[in-house]
């Protein structure tokens, strides 16, 4: 039998819903997704494996127009992805119409000098008739003529109902070229336990946060250990981690009335992070102001960016 390996790319334009389709094609959650734009700010790597192939699916941040040196970067960031695996999945969103972002980073793909191969996925297919979706399908192919490429396959998908995710599945491993596995068979992702742990503290606080947040908020882990003089079958996860935003003013939003907010934070984070690490949990959040992060050189480097 042959064996396929290889990687594939999701971009589209923010909340083109590429994360919470990996997560769906990976069966866990690997990517956190929220409503707000650009919540994915490094590439996350999910493992599917099956009997004849092993897809490496890359979720990579939104392309979109940078205002600071972090937005730079992680634009940087999708270009290089491309340039490195074989099968890029352009998410177009079926509950909008396609505009001139999606079009720019259709062509942007288009102009690589080693161009992969391309699949055009009608992402939030549950969120419209079929009269619409048929028309948001007739708009995708019209890209094949006015950017000059050709689709390998154009397929409507929803991740939340699971329609046609083993389409999308069964398509993009057969795209792949003949190979061995790259990861061990019983890997998910390569992502680090403490990145996973920040992500999820991450996503609880940007849910119900103002617009002016979620890109002011990020996540360090300053340390993470197992309580000492617990019984073995009782283990407690220690976590002390500190979400960093960029003036006082924000601190004060995600502290909440009497500490009301980073409650709420708390609880939701403790309850995902007890469940990936299989462990009761005890976690204890800071808040840190670190003046305009996002456009210092040094402090990205420092947070990883």
């Amino acid at each position: 039998m042959t064996h396929r390996s290889g990687f594939a790319c999701f971009v589209g334009r923010p909340n083109a819903g590429k994360s919470t389709l990996t997560n769906a094609l990976v069966g866990e959650k690997i990517a956190i997704a929220s409503s707000k734009p650009q919540t994915t700010r490094h590439t996350v790597r999910g493992i599917i494996n099956r009997e004849d192939s092993q897809l490496v699916l890359v979720d990579t941040p939104g392309l979109h127009k940078p205002r600071t040196l972090l937005g730079e970067r992680l634009n940087t960031l999708v270009r290089d992805t491309w340039t490195e695996v074989d099968v890029v999945a352009v998410c177009l969103p079926a509950n909008q119409h396609i505009g001139p972002g999606d079009t720019f980073i259709v062509k942007e793909v288009a102009s690589l000098p080693q161009r992969p191969k391309l699949v055009a996925l009608a992402t939030k297919s549950d969120l419209v008739s079929s009269t619409r979706l048929r028309s948001h399908l007739m708009e995708i192919q019209q890209l094949e003529e006015s950017v000059g490429l050709r689709w390998e396959h154009i397929v409507p998908v929803s991740a939340v109902t699971g329609e046609q995710v083993d389409l999308v599945c069964d398509l993009l491993c057969s795209l792949l070229p003949e190979g061995p596995a790259l990861y061990p068979d019983d890997v998910v992702t390569d992502e680090p336990t403490e990145t996973r742990v920040a992500e999820l503290i991450r996503e609880a606080a940007l849910e119900g946060v103002r617009d002016e947040l979620p890109h002011s908020i990020t996540v360090v882990i300053d340390e993470m250990r197992l309580r000492e003089g617990r019984p073995a079958d009782k283990p407690l996860m220690e976590i002390f981690a500190s979400m960093i935003v960029e003036r006082d003013s924000q601190k004060g939003i995600l502290i909440g009335h009497q500490g009301s907010r980073l409650k709420e934070v708390g609880s939701a984070a403790r309850t995902q992070i007890a469940e990936l690490l299989g462990v009761p949990v005890h976690l204890a959040l800071h808040i840190k102001v670190l003046k305009e992060w996002q456009r210092d050189a040094k402090h990205l480097n420092r947070l990883g960016f």
